[in-house]
């Protein structure tokens, strides 16, 4: 019950808060979040730890509240480093063609482990069109190669359009080399709106 009350009032102070397009920040499993909503599309994401070959992972999660549909797609996401350089987020092809020649088991235990941990008993992630419904027709695949593409499938945000009331989240990846992104702020831009976050 003391959960249930918990989640409740996280997501009355996040509704409260991302009403006004206040950029809230959030703990959860460690993870350091912030949320925004404009338009009544809220915007929740975090870094996550570690790198997957050459990018850095985040974890996104979008919610419509607005009246209508609202499409989002990774490449909305740039992240602008402190000294101003732009790193734009990859489209999920992308990151699929390269894990379905580059993966190997380690790397979707890490990755899997790693998201999982991030969504998993966070009361502001609930997702109606999200990873778990993705994860679930990724089961049917077997073989390494489509295993390891299947997996990526599952976890990485794709474009998406979303009814009022719809919800997603996945994985969005960063070109860095396999760094992490470090010091900056992410900026989304949709083909109506600009969120702008918090810098890091």
């Amino acid at each position: 019950m003391k959960r249930l009350f918990g989640a409740c009032g996280l997501g009355l102070m996040l509704l409260y808060h991302c009403a006004y397009g206040q950029v809230i920040e959030v703990e959860s499993n460690g993870l350091k979040y912030q949320a925004l909503t404009k338009s009544g599309v809220t915007i929740m994401f975090a870094q996550l730890p570690g790198a997957l070959h050459e990018y850095a992972i985040v974890q996104v999660a979008v919610s419509n509240g607005s009246p209508g549909p609202y499409t989002i797609r990774p490449e909305d996401f740039t992240f602008v480093r402190a000294d101003g350089s732009l790193i734009r987020a990859v489209p999920a092809r992308t990151v699929v063609d390269m894990l379905s020649k580059k993966a190997n088991g380690s790397d979707m235990v890490k990755l899997v482990t790693t998201y999982e941990a991030s969504i998993l008993g966070n009361p502001a992630v609930k997702s109606t069109h999200g990873y778990e419904e993705r994860r679930q027709a990724a089961i049917a695949y077997s073989g390494n190669k489509a295993r390891a593409a299947a997996v990526a499938s599952a976890l990485a945000m794709v474009l998406t359009k979303m009814e009022p009331g719809n919800s997603t989240d996945g994985a969005i990846f960063f070109p860095t080399s396999g760094k992490a992104l470090g010091a900056g702020r992410m900026v989304v831009r949709t083909s109506t709106d600009v969120w702008e976050f918090k810098a890091e």
